[in-house]
């Protein structure tokens, strides 16, 4: 679909090589849809990166946020995926939206913010409630430094309360709620895009000065 290209930036407290990571499940049910219509898609791990806290686009010393940040100038969809902890998105989630914050100043080629024509979108998982105030924080802060957000892009599972099985261990992907919003995230988000990428925002109004 028009060489659409997702990113999905999982914001787990796991490093790649630790246990497997519900929120990467859920997500790969969204990914399906993307690779059935055609859309490239990739996945970070944020765990896996040096990514010190700051609100700045490189801080260099090792700072390998720009290696993400390239990933992200060159997708059309960008969706964080975050756990929750204590009814919260996880602190990498809060670090993640803070370097994405740090790179709305740098412009495209008509001036607008680099986030300008690309959509967000989000994916929760947890055993707990807290999935609509984690999104609720994620959708706004990439709204705000630019992103376009189609309706209903909050795919989400959550558990019942206290300890108990997550998202792969309840085998959630078979939960009704949760697949349509799965197929409403990656439908709305592909077709948005799409638009974006045949008609741009245009520069009138929001160059940044």
């Amino acid at each position: 679909m028009a060489n659409l290209k997702a990113l999905f930036l999982n914001t787990s407290l796991k490093k790649t090589n630790d246990e497997p990571s519900n929120t990467d499940a859920l997500y790969n049910e969204v990914e399906r849809i993307y690779e059935r219509e055609g859309i490239v898609s990739e996945t970070v791990r944020i765990a896996d990166y040096n990514i010190p806290v700051g609100i700045s686009d490189d801080l260099g010393d090792g700072d390998e946020w720009p290696i993400i940040l390239e990933k992200v100038k060159e997708a059309d969809i960008v969706i964080i995926g975050t756990p929750i902890w204590l009814g919260e998105k996880s602190s990498l989630a809060t670090v993640t939206m803070e370097r994405l914050y740090g790179g709305s100043g740098l412009t495209n080629e008509k001036g607008q913010s680099i986030y300008y024509n690309k959509v967000g979108g989000v994916v929760v998982t947890g055993n707990e409630d807290g999935a609509k105030n984690a999104a609720t924080s994620l959708l706004f802060g990439l709204s705000h430094i630019g992103f376009l957000i189609p309706p209903n892009v909050d795919a989400y599972w959550v558990g019942e309360a206290g300890p108990g099985p997550s998202f792969m261990e309840a085998n959630g992907k078979e939960n009704e709620f949760t697949q349509n919003h799965v197929k409403m995230l990656a439908y709305n988000t592909m077709h948005i895009a799409k638009m974006l990428k045949e008609t741009p925002i245009p520069a009138e109004g929001n160059v940044m000065e």
